[in-house]
């Protein structure tokens, strides 16, 4: 269990809860890291613990992409407007990942962090991350029946890569390949921003779903090569 401690300061503001946020990328940092403060403060006000943020999280991201799920096939028959579907998906799961950067902020704000919390914490983003994914398949499968399972199924595996480096990279022995902070390379490093994938993945379900495909190419090809040069970047300086 977490272990709450007072609060240095009984009444923070909004931002501070976004200063001890932990990146996640430009659009991530723009936009899902404030709203986790105003959730983070909400929170704090109500008194609740981040484990229960965390949750709500969880059962807010699994809900919407059962939905998604579930409404996959009807969208691809023409009987659910597929911009219900998509904007139903842009706000459950931006909602949802804004609470999840909300919990690490109020832990760390209120000093109720712990390594129960923090594990609580992974073990749900890998939950939400897998429904995500098979609402992303699920749509590609009903929109082209003959979508390879081998692609769904590499899709599925790559996907994961960001998470686990993310866990990696949070370690005393944190590396990274890339150290400029400089906009074109945070601009670049958008296609690993996990705010900025849902949020197209939402509008793609949205506008045109028979491309969902295309984003799951797109996605298993960038997540893939990201492993492989992090294989060989790891390689490399052990061997130094």
């Amino acid at each position: 269990m977490q272990s709450a401690t007072s609060l240095a300061d009984p009444r923070p503001t909004i931002a501070d809860f976004h200063r001890v946020n932990r990146g996640g990328g430009l659009f991530s940092e723009s936009i899902s890291q404030w709203l986790g403060a105003a959730f983070a403060l909400v929170a704090q006000r109500l008194g609740l613990r981040p484990t229960a943020l965390t949750i709500t999280n969880l059962v807010l991201g699994l809900a919407t992409s059962v939905t998604v799920v579930a409404l996959a096939g009807p969208v691809a028959a023409g009987d659910v407007p597929a911009w219900v579907v998509g904007v139903l998906a842009l706000v459950g799961w931006q909602v949802a990942y804004s609470l999840d950067c909300a919990d690490g902020q109020l832990a760390r704000v209120t000093g109720q962090g712990s390594a129960a919390g923090a594990r609580v914490d992974v073990l749900c983003d890998v939950a939400a991350q897998i429904a995500l994914v098979a609402a992303l398949a699920a749509t590609a499968v009903a929109q082209e029946p003959s979508t390879p399972t081998w692609l769904v199924a590499t899709f599925a595996g790559t996907w994961m890569v960001n998470l686990v480096t993310s866990v990696m990279q949070a370690g005393p022995n944190a590396a990274s390949m890339v150290t400029s902070t400089s906009l074109p390379v945070r601009l670049a490093k958008l296609v690993r921003d996990y705010g900025a994938v849902i949020f197209v993945a939402a509008l793609v379900l949205a506008v045109a779903p028979t491309l969902v495909l295309w984003v799951i190419v797109a996605f298993t090809i960038v997540n893939g090569g990201f492993l492989l040069a992090s294989i060989a970047f790891s390689a490399r300086a052990s061997l130094r």
